[in-house]
């Protein structure tokens, strides 16, 4: 399978195998393991990436369950000639897990830690075991493993040794390769092998060792005037094993460790099992220094003396990055603290130790030394772990915040770990902006300045010159690291982007000498060809996720007209100022919908299980395609007309978009800004349009309209929950779960209640009037769901807003209410929402210019006017009555600060928990809540740490979904409640108090319901 290297003509790894082979090894699979064989063309197209540029239909993709799966596998593939690529959370940079091989996914059954020795201090690993999960294990011993990569919440460790990575921290404790004691592997023969020290190697293992060993003795002349002599050289196989070249040694003592040749191989050389980790002592104390510089060079220059002062980390960030992360809600108050006026780059400066009063005097030192360096006054100075906490994130985030950019122009990965010696840092930089600048682009600069490793990405279109642009730019920043005696490849690996610069970095004996370690451990060219050994040229257009026009197969989109208005993503970007052009200007011909699903770069930052909401259907399923990377990718392939002929709306889309609960998770959480609950919705209009609407379907879409009517006959309606065998019925013939209750029906509705309140709410001119003249008005804004089944919710809120001064109004029509439209969309019905949405927003508009606060009870509903309706072409009305749409507990909070806001509320009783509704945790707005509740004496809210809840409004309710909601529930809801029987529940979302209700048996109330109960007697109302 070994081609020409000069030649790089269809390199093994890029070329799929015969069909019939493909076939034979997919047959095989499915009788011989227990794994899944996925070898549609959706599942493999979502393995086809990773977090580069690159894109390769795989043969397929295998998960196993066991062991034996695996060792089945691998033989399966040998008999069949059939390349094996391992793979963890598919998040390498520069393609190694892409491949035209049969990729095994490790991450979703090979994550378990097999062993913990605490007084030595190492642990035994699975590879597909999480970062961030193994260090939670570790942190009740006083442990952790300290190679802490920025995707430590989605790098799996597998992953982080073929990669050989670094992580923050790496000028205190090395990369991978310092810190692997010991890896079980299979070879490409099957023989399962122990490599570690070389002094209790078994034969076949010593074997290998006194092989690569002789290497080390014949080329010893040109390693040592070739290999890189820095920290960060990831590049080729780690030959210097028995030569070491590395500025901190691969052991304590000096001795060999077999298992080092096999960091930083990238899965080219054996198949791993299991991994023994060197643990490090959990630093107890942190205290961080945040350096504010006027400009990007003084920030670099000053590197090489902060390192003196032996900090743990010394991070990078400039200020396109600082834009970027103010610009993201989510980042932005982080970011805010940081700063001291508008630098041009900060460093993060970090000192560890065993007590936190001993490394103040450091922030001292950091202080004085930038006096010295005539910077006084740049330093924000972060005891504080949470502040410190907060600001790492958003640092480890910094990577995928680059990738934000809008337009085909995007920051691209290719020279972005070069590494060079601190003391030529400045001048390196200089000199690439100035290579950057000559070809009409320029950098963004992040990472870790203690170790030379700056990461940098320049703007370039893939899709048009940037292949080109691209490989002039690589060759003039390799002459600039060979100036500064430096490594071309410093972090992330080697993989298509780099591969081919190995023997350029190393000399060809050198890469002779890796060619004939492949040769000797994986003789079948098995494992990962194309790699590190053979590999393709880097800017092979026709391995790109964007094929150029040159390209065989040029990247296209189909023709396509959406229901709403994706235009904002339909953009050119410049590449040098960043500024776009105007929405709709961009030539996306499914205007802007193709260009939003592209900003996923597959980064994996919803592949995470323990923070924040995305993404929860993963997090029950753990499978590629639900997740929304996996749904993105999915909907980029259909839309580039990659997956056939209408597979945009077939049903194999339908089956990849169904576990999506909209909950927007990723609105908030996804670095580069993928709204798949908004894509959601554009993909049901079309597929319900083809395949047509069920009853069910509508069912919940019309419910708004006929829940004034229905009202006055609960009874009847109510029989499904009461009559024998209804439940069962109704499942059969609507699909609604015999296992679930519906919610009840009832003719005391807010609105006939209302009726009999009278002076609780005012007419349109009296609010009017009262906000002209200066006093408190607000409309209350009540939903279908809170004005029908639970109408005591939108009463008390009323009670509670009129108790503190408020006039209040609602805007209501003949025969019932006006709508928000979020049934409709959430049943595929765009069109329908379009109409009764508008006429909200009419009926709101006279308000809304009024300066009016619409104050909403339902995240889902009052949501709706702050975002859907922003892309229903409604104009700047939509947009006036975004501006005054409030949640209930978000007005609340806005009112306390501006000092207009009181009440007399009685003492809690119980301790209080907080379930916040997705929509509410994707638009910031948990927040308000936790201050509202303080608002009771002697509250002390205590917020739950869970994703969704799994109803997703008519979602949990459904036989197909109900064991997915109830999973949901399950993987940290409903066991928080339960671990607190006597505390209060508190749940805004409609679903979200009914899920509680099933799965725990307990009330949970909305906060209005909360407070009115804590009304002091004389503030009581109504």
């Amino acid at each position: 399978m070994r081609v020409d290297p000069a030649s790089h003509i269809q390199p093994a790894g890029t070329v799929l195998p015969p069909n019939e082979t493909c076939d034979a090894l997919a047959r095989r699979l499915r009788a011989e393991t227990q794994g899944e064989v996925l070898f549609d063309d959706g599942s493999r197209g979502r393995y086809a990436t990773d977090a580069s540029i690159y894109q390769i239909m795989p043969v397929g993709a295998f998960v196993p369950t066991n062991d034996q799966d695996i060792a089945t596998a691998i033989d399966i593939a040998r008999e069949l000639k059939v390349p094996v690529l391992a793979r963890g959370g598919g998040t390498s940079q520069c393609g190694q897990t892409t491949g035209a091989a049969l990729v095994i996914d490790n991450s979703k059954h090979f994550r378990r830690v097999l062993d913990v020795n605490v007084e030595e201090g190492t642990a035994t690993v699975e590879p597909g075991l999480v970062l961030d999960h193994l260090n939670a294990q570790l942190k009740p011993h006083g442990l952790w493993y300290p190679v802490d990569v920025s995707t430590s919440a989605q790098a799996t460790l597998g992953g982080m040794a073929g990669n050989n990575s670094c992580g923050s921290r790496s000028i205190a404790y090395g990369n991978m390769v310092h810190n692997v004691l010991g890896a079980s592997a299979w070879l490409s023969s099957g023989e399962l092998v122990e490599f570690g020290p070389q002094a209790t190697l078994g034969p076949r293992a010593d074997g290998i060792a006194q092989f690569v060993h002789g290497l080390a003795v014949e080329h010893r002349e040109q390693i040592h005037a070739n290999w890189p002599k820095v920290l960060r050289r990831v590049a080729g196989y780690n030959l210097d094993i028995f030569d070491n070249q590395n500025e901190r040694p691969y052991t304590a003592d000096g001795s060999v460790n077999l298992a080092h040749l096999l960091i930083g191989a990238e899965g080219t050389l054996a198949y791993t099992k299991s991994l023994k980790l060197k643990l490090a002592p959990l630093p107890r104390a942190k205290v961080l220094g945040i350096v504010n510089f006027p400009t990007f060079h003084s920030a670099m220059d000053a590197a090489q003396h902060i390192v003196k002062l032996g900090p743990t980390a010394v991070e990078l960030v400039d200020r396109t990055m600082i834009e970027l992360s103010l610009a993201n809600p989510a980042f932005k108050p982080t970011v805010e603290t940081a700063l001291i006026g508008k630098p041009a780059a900060i460093l993060l400066v970090e000192f560890a130790g065993a007590e936190k009063a001993g490394l103040l005097p450091r922030l001292k030192q950091l202080v004085e030394l930038m006096g010295d360096l005539g910077l006084p006054g740049s330093v924000v100075e972060m005891p504080d772990d949470a502040r410190q906490k907060n600001l790492w994130e958003v640092r480890k985030a910094g990577l995928n915040i680059m990738m934000s950019l809008k337009g085909d122009g995007k920051p691209v990965s290719f020279i972005e770990d070069c590494a060079v010696p601190l003391e030529h840092l400045a001048e390196y930089t200089d000199a690439l902006t100035e290579v950057f600048a000559r070809y009409g682009s320029r950098g963004t600069w992040y990472a870790h300045a203690s170790v030379g490793t700056l990461h940098v990405r320049p703007i370039l279109d893939m899709r048009a010159d940037g292949g080109a642009k691209m490989r002039a730019i690589a060759e003039e920043a390799a002459a600039l690291v060979r100036k500064y005696k430096g490594a071309f490849s410093g972090e992330h690996g080697d993989g298509l982007c780099r591969g081919e610069w190995i023997e350029w970095q190393f000399g060809p004996a050198i890469n002779e000498a890796f060619r004939a370690i492949k040769q000797k451990l994986d003789p079948a060219n098995l494992f990962n060809p194309g790699k590190i050994i053979d590999t393709p040229r880097m800017d092979d257009g026709a391995l790109f996720r964007f094929a150029p026009p040159t390209a065989p197969k040029p990247y296209k989109r189909i023709e396509l007209k959406p229901v709403l208005d994706w235009s904002v993503w339909n953009v050119n970007a410049d590449p040098v100022t960043e500024q776009t052009t105007a929405p709709g200007t961009g030539g996306d011909s499914t205007g802007g919908l193709a260009k939003a699903a592209e900003m996923c770069n597959n980064n994996g930052h919803c592949r995470k299980f323990d923070a924040g909401t995305m993404c929860p259907s993963y997090r029950v399923t753990r499978d590629e395609q639900h997740l929304t990377r996996g749904r993105a990718n999915t909907l980029r392939l259909a839309l580039s007309g990659q997956l056939g002929a209408d597979a945009f709306t077939s049903e194999e889309m339908h089956e990849t978009m169904d576990l999506c609960v909209g909950c927007k998770g990723c609105k908030r959480d996804c670095p580069t800004g993928v709204d798949m609950a908004k894509m959601k919705i554009e993909f049901l209009d079309h597929y319900k349009k083809r395949h047509g609407y069920t009853l069910k379907d509508k069912i919940v879409a019309y419910m708004p309209d006929y829940a004034h009517k229905a009202s006055r006959l609960p009874w009847l309606m109510n029989l499904r929950n009461t009559l024998p065998g209804a439940a069962w019925l109704g499942e059969k013939l609507l699909g609604f779960s015999a296992r679930r209750s519906l919610p009840e029906w009832r003719s005391d509705t807010f609105w006939r209640t209302k009726a009999d309140l009278h002076g609780m709410f005012a007419s349109r001119e009296a609010v009017l009037s009262v906000q002209a003249s200066g006093g408190k008005a607000a409309v209350l804004f009540v939903d279908t769901f809170n004005g029908t089944f639970e109408s005591e919710n939108a009463l008390a809120a009323a009670r509670v807003l009129k108790a503190a001064g408020y006039t209040l109004h609602t805007v209501e029509k003949s025969g019932g209410h006006y709508c928000c439209g979020r049934t409709f969309l959430a049943s595929g019905m765009v069109a329908e929402a379009k109409r009764r949405a508008g006429a909200l927003i009419d009926a709101l508009r006279p308000l809304a210019d009024a300066g009016i606060p619409i104050v909403g009870l339902e995240p889902s509903c009052l949501l709706t006017l702050r975002d859907e309706t922003l892309v229903m072409g409604f104009g700047k009305k939509a947009e006036v009555v975004a501006r005054q749409a409030l949640l209930f507990e978000e007005f609340i909070a806005r009112e306390l600060k501006a000092g207009r806001f009181a009440l007399a509320l009685t003492p809690a009783t119980a301790p209080i928990l907080l379930h916040g509704h997705c929509h509410q945790k994707a638009f910031g707005a948990v927040s308000p809540v936790l201050e509202v509740l303080r608002l009771i004496p002697g509250a002390e809210p205590e917020l739950i740490e869970s994703s969704c809840c799994g109803m997703a409004g008519s979602f949990g309710y459904e036989a197909r979904h109900i064991d997915v909601s109830m999973q949901m529930a399950e993987a940290s809801l409903l066991p928080a409640i339960r671990a607190k029987p006597g505390a209060t529940v508190v749940a805004d979302g409609t679903s979200c108090r009914h899920q509680i209700g099933d799965g725990a048996q307990r009330e949970a109330v909305h906060v209005a319901v909360l407070l009115e109960r804590h009304l002091a007697p004389q503030a009581t109302v109504g």
